[in-house]
């Protein structure tokens, strides 16, 4: 009784500490944003090759805020997913930071920090609708917090702690500063200050990002087949929807190593690896040109000739054979980026 009245003592004071003011302090009413960082504020953003490019009949939930990503890719037709072939750019999850590189009225064009490309040395770019962004005093003064790490596909951010009051149904990898971790729920804090709860087990705590433990390559299999079955979404970088490179990256991110966001420039860096010394966790690169011409799609060897991957819209996340023919003639290479043990 004495250790569940502590408990409660604590989040009553950590309730009583952010309600009250974490709402003064959303920040994206500034007009001029441009050069300026902001935080994601919707499950997952998603970015755009240009701010006209969206269509408003169709992908309305996704440029809300909050967003509806299940609304959106289940009432999707095939021929409307694979309209989004060339017309997105990448997904940045909630609470992650961005550089407002340029604005359109509503829309902003940005640069995720934490995916990196040649296109931009900040990182990723593409525009997205600048309510789905936002800042607080709290957040950005949260820098070497505990983090959380959402480890299962999706889990729920709460407004009261245990499950209870259910608010925004967030992606594997985001990651939220530790207010306070109890054994079966956390308080965090979310980008506009406010406190938010998770369950415990739908999350780890490291003391900084830094903490995240290097995975073997067994383990990085075992975390991407969590999202067998998960649909295809083009530029899709969360537990919603993947594609090929987005699954590779986010996997790999949510284990501690930062990778490319693309297949081409992941096809450059890390270790190269010979096909006939190929071990579980490494990336296989598939090219045109029966494997000459250029890189465009990305698989993870699962071990004993199988490989994971985000194939195409028509698919989901699944196995193959790293025999399988269309495959196994546009076969270019391979790269390991899993550290040494």
């Amino acid at each position: 009784m004495r250790k569940l009245m502590k408990v409660l003592f604590s989040l009553a004071m950590l309730m009583g500490m952010f309600t009250n003011t974490a709402s003064a302090e959303k920040g994206t009413a500034d007009t001029n944003v441009i050069g300026k960082d902001l935080y994601v504020d919707v499950a997952a953003a998603t970015l755009w090759s240009n701010p006209d490019a969206a269509r408003d009949d169709v992908d309305g939930p996704s440029l809300s805020n909050p967003v509806d990503l299940r609304g959106w890719t289940t009432n999707m037709s095939y021929e409307q997913k694979l309209w989004l072939v060339g017309e997105l750019e990448t997904q940045a999850l909630y609470g992650q930071k961005v550089r407002v590189l340029e604005q359109q009225g509503e829309w902003v064009k940005v640069a995720v920090y934490g995916q990196p490309t040649p296109r931009n040395e900040l990182g990723y770019p593409g525009w997205m609708p600048l309510r789905q962004l936002t800042t607080s005093e709290r957040f950005e003064g949260a820098d070497g917090k505990p983090v959380a790490l959402i480890t299962s596909p999706t889990a729920w951010l709460s407004k009261a702690p245990f499950g209870h009051k259910q608010d925004l149904e967030l992606s594997y990898n985001t990651r939220l500063p530790v207010l306070k971790a109890f054994r079966h729920t956390i308080a965090v804090l979310t980008p506009e200050g406010k406190v938010r709860w998770l369950e415990a087990k739908d999350a780890k705590v490291y003391k900084s990002e830094n903490d995240i433990p290097a995975p073997t390559g067994e383990q990085l299999v075992e975390e991407a087949k969590k999202f067998l079955g998960l649909p295809y979404l083009w530029a899709g970088a969360a537990g919603f929807g993947f594609d090929c490179s987005g699954f590779t990256h986010t996997v790999h991110k949510a284990n501690g190593i930062t990778i490319p966001r693309d297949s081409g420039p992941q096809s450059k860096e890390g270790l190269i690896v010979n096909k006939d010394q190929l071990q579980p966790g490494d990336l296989m690169f598939f090219a045109y040109d029966e494997g000459k011409g250029r890189v465009h799609h990305v698989a993870m060897y699962a071990g004993n000739g199988m490989m994971i991957h985000s194939p195409n819209t028509a698919s989901t996340v699944r196995m193959d054979p790293i025999s399988t023919p269309a495959y196994a003639v546009e076969f270019s290479g391979a790269r390991r980026y899993v550290p040494e043990q």
